[in-house]
């Protein structure tokens, strides 16, 4: 049974566990960490506890403090096309896995 959203006294269940094919908000920290190269491009950050996981936003959120704060159109030609690549492959997982986009409601 695949475990759903994050469960705090366990850590992070990892971007390949999480709800919505990783679609939530610490999935999408996990993709943005790929894209700039914070974390290895197979990390899931599964069992990652939360301090953890904050201190990682918060490399993230500098990153994207550079670039005009998290607009993709806005990165460097090279962190543009390896947000799109990572970000394309991951939305494919996630609409397998049943997401809908539509939806609009996360419970992070």
């Amino acid at each position: 049974m695949q475990r759903r959203g994050n469960q705090a006294k366990d850590g992070y269940v990892g971007l390949d566990n999480d709800r919505d094919g990783g679609m939530t908000f610490h999935g999408r920290l996990v993709l943005d960490a790929r894209v700039f190269g914070l974390i290895p491009e197979d990390e899931t950050c599964e069992g990652w506890e939360l301090g953890r996981l904050q201190g990682l936003a918060d490399k993230v959120n500098a990153e994207w403090d550079k670039y005009g704060g998290g607009i993709p159109s806005l990165l460097p030609d090279d962190l543009r096309a390896r947000h799109a690549r990572i970000y394309e492959a991951q939305l494919e997982k996630a609409r397998e896995a049943g997401w809908d986009p539509d939806a609009q409601i996360e419970e992070d």
